[in-house]
């Protein structure tokens, strides 16, 4: 993708918005590979995730945050904490909305607080296959009038509509200079956590609403077996006993379905056969660890 038409350009560009906008499956879309998780549950991504998608002589760093939302714990104030620190921190900001639940109160929160964000802003208008265009229309135009954006697009990440247009943008708008990563990489985190992630996903995917918040994986052991297989060793860590129990299923099935859904998964993106081994251990209070936070890449609240 890399023709080399001009100067290069290089930047990064954050993804903010309210819990379930679309980031993850947008940020995977304009990547061209799956490097966040993605799930039905809100709140999925708790830190900041860099994917690296290169278009003609732009490298553009995309960077998926945590959902916005108002905080009611310690873990809830530090993903919100880093997904604004994000934005401050990038080149320019993609203010990610779900156009078929339009502004309500939680996005206007959200669009109100880009105003003291010093960076270039564009408006994304997600999942535009579930609206009529007149209603798309009306959004955009309350949208502008509440923030000050540089562009405004209409997408639809899950089947890529509206997301060449918006690269070309992007492309043509990050700074002139050299790129920051190889041109075939496609994410920063390293194997150990991206493995860990995909594992949070399939346990995301299959536990009760209970579990989420109350359960943290931890990649432990990544070793290169000599007939050219991984072994990796992951903790699952949950609070409670009882959701031990749940995590383990009856006779174990649930950890099963899980370890064989993370193992196809991270076989195929790791290009040879894995064997994924995962424990459940119960760590009371894991989400009042400040090493917790810092495995998790946030940063620990001290005030709460």
């Amino acid at each position: 993708m890399s023709g080399e038409p001009g100067p290069r350009r290089c930047g990064f560009v954050a993804l903010i918005g309210a819990p379930n906008a679309g980031k993850s499956t947008l940020l995977n879309r304009l990547v061209g590979a799956k490097v966040s998780i993605v799930t039905h549950k809100v709140q999925t991504t708790r830190a900041i995730i860099r994917g690296i998608a290169t278009r003609d002589s732009a490298q553009i760093v995309f960077v998926d945050t945590p959902g916005i939302f108002r905080p009611k714990r310690r873990l809830d104030e530090a993903m919100v904490t880093t997904a604004w620190g994000g934005a401050r921190d990038a080149d320019i900001v993609l203010c990610l909305v779900d156009a078929a639940r339009g502004l309500d109160a939680e996005v206007e929160a959200i669009l109100d607080l880009l105003g003291a964000v010093a960076r270039p802003k564009a408006l994304v208008l997600n999942k535009i296959d579930r609206i009529r265009r007149e209603r798309l229309l009306e959004l955009a135009a309350a949208a502008n009038a509440r923030a000050d954006f540089a562009a405004t697009f209409m997408v639809s990440a899950l089947t890529g509509d509206g997301c060449d247009d918006l690269m070309a943008w992007l492309a043509a708008a990050v700074p002139q200079g050299p790129w920051h990563y190889p041109e075939d990489e496609i994410s920063d985190l390293p194997v150990r956590q991206l493995a860990a992630e995909i594992t949070r996903e399939k346990l995301l995917e299959r536990m009760h609403d209970e579990i989420p918040y109350a359960s943290h994986v931890e990649t432990e052991a990544f070793s290169e077996q000599k007939d050219g297989s991984v072994r990796i060793e992951q903790v699952v860590y949950v609070e409670r006993d009882s959701h031990k129990k749940i995590v383990i299923g009856r006779g174990g099935a649930a950890i099963k379905a899980v370890s064989q859904a993370a193992r196809a998964e991270l076989a195929e993106l790791l290009e040879r056969q894995v064997h994924l081994f995962l424990f459940v251990k119960v760590r009371e209070r894991w989400s009042q660890d400040p090493e917790r936070y810092r495995q998790m890449g946030l940063e620990f609240p001290k005030g709460r």
